[in-house]
């Protein structure tokens, strides 16, 4: 093997070929510095005495499967100007590193559709060394993420864990991009992305997110002129979750077990959209029962389909409409369930309104982000390395999904 073609196969460039070793599968290529690049790694003087060498094993570029491992033997110099005594950088591989650059290139190509586990295989290595070369060069893409022309989030908790581990997920709505990512859920868990976004200079327009006290009072406090708007899935969601502890009520009330009969099992029937009910009309026949033998439920249930029309109106002005008639609809009913979600849709009129103001933002984008960091985490088995599992996080906008088969 000539010096130019060590140069062109493993993309070692500034030194010369030696030798080259086949032994217990591997390949061996031995190569050596020229004296007369030899420079001191402070200073970059000339002026350097040799003080011996230190031999270093490299991991390069597969030939094929077999693996191929450079060998060098590193100069330690005396540097006559600034009097240092050091060994000589290494040009073909990062300091402290004992693979060649283009190794590290050939194992990110192969994470984008690769697995941890599948690359470390391919390539004859270690589990530990691929994890470390996709982690370094995720810290190195997100270490400093630029948060100067955000205009638009949302924020949302998501449960990574046994026993209530939370992380708290901010998205750029724009981008869709990922742009913090805290330990557990609350207030405290954003102060870091406050800091930062101070120094920053962000000017936010608006915030998506849910009905969350200890969100409001953070992004109120920290964002005083953003708009806080609410998403209207979490507000959805909430009033479902009332609708299922009312059912759960009558049906501990009910003393006509033929009542109880009709109420039990109709949970997700009462929660189903319409349209979505089953077409051969049975779900519908079960849904109308339960709801001629219950006057409460069927209040509410009608009620939970005429709150989807707050968000499905052409303007602001008619969804206030909107929302005061249901207000006042949910009050009059003398429910005591809807009476207390009235009073909690009255105090957070304005944030729900809001979404008219700023091309309707809501944590949807958000939702489908969490959904993507479960799946991450169910494929990868859970991640010992939490900060390792925040930085695929902040990569998931870029990852692309593959249909196989």
């Amino acid at each position: 093997m000539s010096t130019s073609e060590l140069c062109h196969m493993f993309e070692i460039w500034g030194y010369t070929f030696v030798d080259l070793k086949r032994t217990e599968g591997r390949i061996e290529v031995v190569i050596s510095q020229n004296p007369k690049t030899l420079r001191c790694p402070v200073c970059h003087s000339r002026h350097v005495i040799r003080r011996g060498t230190y031999p270093r094993r490299f991991r390069g570029i597969p030939v094929g499967r077999t693996p191929v491992d450079i060998v060098l033997d590193v100069v330690r110099v005396e540097c006559q100007d600034c009097g240092v005594v050091r060994q000589v950088g290494v040009k073909f591989a990062e300091e402290r590193r004992s693979y060649t650059r283009a190794f590290e290139r050939l194992v990110l190509d192969l994470s984008k559709c690769m697995t941890i586990d599948g690359v470390a295989r391919y390539l004859g290595a270690s589990w530990d060394l691929i994890k470390d070369i996709q982690k370094r060069s995720l810290t190195r893409r997100f270490r400093r993420i630029k948060l100067k022309g955000l205009r638009y989030l949302a924020i949302d908790e998501l449960c990574v864990g046994r026993g209530h581990r939370y992380l708290t997920v901010v998205l750029d709505l724009v981008s869709g991009a990922v742009v913090f990512v805290g330990n557990g859920k609350g207030a405290e868990a954003l102060e870091p992305f406050w800091r930062r976004l101070r120094r920053a200079g962000a000017r936010i327009k608006a915030v998506a997110m849910d009905m969350s006290p200890a969100y409001i009072g953070a992004v109120t406090t920290h964002l005083p002129k953003a708009a806080i708007v609410f998403d209207h899935f979490h507000v959805v969601k909430l009033f479902n979750e009332k609708l299922t502890e009312l059912r759960r009520a009558l049906y501990r009330e009910a003393k006509d077990l033929r009542h109880k009969k009709v109420l039990k099992g109709t949970r997700w029937l009462l929660l189903k959209n319409p349209e979505n009910l089953s077409e051969d009309g049975e779900e519908e026949k079960r849904l109308q029962e339960a709801l001629r033998l219950n006057e409460p439920l069927a209040i509410a249930y009608y009620l939970k389909e005429d709150l989807r029309q707050v968000w499905e109106q052409y303007d602001k002005k008619g969804a206030r409409d909107v929302l005061r008639d249901w207000i006042r609809r949910a009050q009059a009913s003398g429910i005591r369930m809807l009476v207390q979600f009235a009073h909690t849709l009255a105090a957070h009129r304005t944030g729900i309104l809001a979404f008219y103001d700023h091309n309707a933002i809501s944590t949807g984008p958000l939702e489908g982000t969490n959904t993507k960091i479960r799946v991450l985490q169910h494929n990868s088995y859970g991640f010992r390395d939490m900060e390792f599992f925040k930085l695929k996080i902040y990569a998931l906008h870029e990852a692309k999904l593959e249909l196989i088969g």
